[in-house]
């Protein structure tokens, strides 16, 4: 068995540059992709052990991309990282999450060897439903547990006050809990 591939995916050229450096010296072959097409393109090739993806991307973004690995891969594990998101609860649709400039690199490359080491089962188990809460004014991200695909919406719009929602993919239902720091957190009912 050779070395453990990874995919990483970003639209940034100077990250996917240091990633891949970081990761080549520890002893990980790495490929590369600027999208999520162009991510699915590199899968079709070449089935890698682990991706590492952006959340925000033209074309294809994160969002879209780990939805259909989630989908079409199930057991390929996957990190998320962003600059414009944090990850208040753990996602299905991602395994882990890093937020751009607020980690240290031997806590990510651990990361990537637990996960790396691990089963999907063992990596589902204790996870709650997700939630991308944004950096700054944007809309809250909601990722349906039932279809797993994300759409944005806004907490302060009057549709959101009732606190429940279906998703606009496959139109479960989901019930939206306002926590006191003001990001909202689904829950299939």
């Amino acid at each position: 068995m050779g070395p453990q591939r990874i995919l990483v995916v970003d639209d940034e050229p100077n990250i996917r540059i240091l990633l891949s450096s970081i990761l080549q010296q520890a002893g990980y072959v790495v490929d590369v992709a600027d999208d999520g097409f162009a991510a699915l393109r590199k899968i079709q090739q070449a089935m890698p052990d682990l991706v590492i993806t952006d959340l925000r991307m033209p074309n294809m973004n994160g969002f879209e991309l780990l939805s259909t690995i989630r989908t079409r891969f199930p057991e390929l594990p996957a990190i998320a990282i962003s600059g414009e998101f944090v990850s208040v609860h753990q996602s299905p649709l991602a395994d882990a999450f890093f937020q751009k400039g607020h980690y240290e690199m031997p806590d990510f490359l651990k990361t990537v060897a637990n996960l790396l080491s691990s089963s999907r089962q063992e990596r589902l188990r204790g996870k709650d439903n997700p939630v991308w809460a944004p950096t700054g004014d944007s809309p809250i991200m909601l990722t349906c547990a039932k279809c797993l695909h994300s759409f944005p919406i806004d907490v302060n719009d009057e549709a959101y006050q009732s606190k429940q929602t279906a998703c606009i993919f496959c139109g479960a239902e989901l019930e939206i809990h306002l926590l006191a720091i003001g990001v909202a957190q689904p829950s299939s009912l």
